[in-house]
């Protein structure tokens, strides 16, 4: 008897369906056979599968079996292919309905005990399995307990938890009922951050930063900080999350679809509810940041989507990894392309990094004299290219801190340089940009549906929206002029910054951009134009 239960395989951080066909025969010699290109982890299901069915108290007579996962030309990875596969055994040896099987999307991994383990991918699945019912193929999705909150916070999809092999194969033959799992909160209804969270004020100093780090928080932008070791350069970087505006809904399954994906969701979880702030080691290889492998799986960029991606000592990065970084700058994604096909990965991220100017850390410290030869600053600041350096809106030198600044007692940072007070300009500035960038009828969702409208930044701003949005009076443009041609600016960097104008002048509520917001967003831009530097 052949048997076709549903599961899924992962392409990138989308789910695409699979069919499991299981052949049980008793004719032939017994033999069990497993085809449709799947990897090392699939092929050990059969070892899982019959210990699994012992343990339940399910005997198979012995018979031929074949195994093919569909469509056959697509390589399967990973150990979801367990529980449907145990199904699709007892549909065909009639010990469970197979009309009633094939009505679930089904995936899960069995351990020896016949418990269901969590599998990775679950939230693209679940997304999947509500297409399949709106065809009205199916009528649920079915995932271990542990992936239950992950895959109930797709609404309008029934989602079923058991416990164990047995469980669930008392459940499609309905002998027991199982409750459908429910959502957990949306990102809205989180919490405030805590109180003893990294707050902009315990930063001693260091105002000129916090603004630039405000105006690239306010409009997505890339920011670079170089400065003398110990100059707060890392702590400032650390406290960006908690003045970026809540995770959306779309967002936040963005956000979440990539941990699942990537195998970093904890047991249990539902719906990101925090930004990603990645901080890789600068040993990391190209592959770990932007992707890829064998079996492709996202990298930092990727994790970092919706977020920060944070690169303390920019330029001890590898070369090549910190070149990788060009695309997903330009484009929010990445392309990850092997011998078998290519697939993309979501790389939306802000990137904040830290540098030292030289690298003894001192050149143009008027506190501490510099070490470094002319040429040695210059062969260090040439690490990053000038492309790269393109990429990035805020150039912003930190400067060593006075101890009249740091003294322990002193006076404390002015309230405006608080967390909670620059989140509040952040979160207006960004409430001006979805009044400019959103549809007039877009509104925005129940939690759950999926159907959320991007929040656009003024980062994201491009051709007709940068014209409309980004317009200049006379002086803006002979100001534009004059920078463009004594600067040497590419007309990328003028691009980015009109992008920073527009932010500046949103968080001064200003629907027009005036003279001083491009003025400041070209100085910053600019900063500390050493050698090797370029705009």
């Amino acid at each position: 008897m052949i048997v076709r239960l549903l599961s899924g395989g992962l392409s990138g951080v989308d789910a695409y369906p699979v069919e499991v066909e299981v052949d049980y025969s008793r004719q032939g010699l017994p033999g069990f056979s497993l085809v449709g290109l799947p990897e090392t982890e699939v092929r050990e299901s059969r070892d899982r599968v019959f210990a699994a069915l012992r343990a339940a108290g399910f005997r198979l007579a012995p018979g031929r079996i074949t195994v093919n996962l569909a469509p056959a030309g697509q390589r399967k990875s990973g150990a979801g292919y367990d529980l449907p596969l145990a199904l699709g055994l007892l549909a065909a040896a009639g010990l469970v309905p197979p009309e009633r099987a094939q009505r679930h999307v089904i995936t899960g991994e069995l351990s020896l005990s016949g418990g269901l383990r969590p599998v990775r991918g679950v939230l693209p699945l679940a997304l999947l399995a509500r297409e399949q019912r709106g065809a009205g193929r199916v009528d649920g999705l079915v995932v271990p307990p542990a992936n239950a909150a992950e895959a109930a916070v797709v609404a309008g999809l029934p989602v079923f938890a058991p416990e164990s092999l047995a469980a669930c194969a008392a459940f499609l033959a309905g002998e027991a009922p199982l409750t459908e799992a429910r959502a957990g909160p949306a990102p809205a209804d989180s919490p405030p951050p805590a109180a003893d969270a990294p707050d902009f004020a315990d930063v001693k100093g260091q105002e000129a930063a916090k603004r630039a780090l405000e105006i690239a928080a306010a409009g997505g932008h890339n920011i670079l900080l170089a400065g003398p070791p110990g100059s707060g350069k890392t702590m400032l970087a650390r406290r960006l999350p908690g003045i970026l505006p809540p995770l959306s809904f779309e967002e936040a399954l963005d956000v979440t679809r990539i941990r699942s994906v990537a195998g970093l969701l904890p047991p249990g979880a539902g719906l990101a509810r925090e930004r990603p702030f990645r901080a890789p080691h600068h040993t990391v290889s190209d592959v770990a940041l932007v992707g890829g492998g064998r079996t492709p799986r996202p990298g930092e960029v990727s994790l970092a989507h919706r977020g920060v991606l944070f690169l303390d000592e920019l330029p001890e990065f590898p070369r090549a990894a910190l070149e990788a970084l060009r695309q997903p700058l330009e484009d929010g994604m990445v392309t990850v392309s092997r011998a078998a096909g290519s697939v993309t990965y979501p790389a939306a991220f802000m990137l904040a990094a830290a540098m030292n100017p030289c690298p003894c850390g001192h050149h143009g410290d008027p506190g501490q004299p510099c070490t470094c030869r002319p040429d040695e600053v210059a062969r260090y600041r040439r690490r990053l290219s000038g492309p790269l350096l393109d990429r990035i809106d805020l150039h912003v030198d930190a400067p060593r801190v006075s101890y009249a600044e740091f003294r322990p007692g002193g006076a404390a940072a002015p309230e405006r340089w608080s967390t909670a007070a620059m989140r509040g300009r952040v979160l207006a500035a960004r409430e001006m940009q979805d009044r400019r960038t959103l549809p007039p009828d877009a509104e925005r969702p129940a939690a759950g549906t999926g159907r959320a409208v991007a929040p656009r930044t003024t980062a994201a701003l491009s051709g007709r929206e940068l014209e409309r949005h980004c317009a200049l009076d006379r002086a803006g443009h002979a100001l534009m002029e004059a920078a463009m041609g004594r600067l040497g600016l590419s007309a990328r960097a003028c691009t980015r910054i009109l992008r920073v104008a527009r932010t500046i002048a949103d968080l001064d509520e200003s629907a027009a951009i005036g003279e001083a917001h491009l003025a400041e967003a070209i100085g910053l831009r600019l900063l500390d134009r050493g050698p090797g530097r370029r705009g």
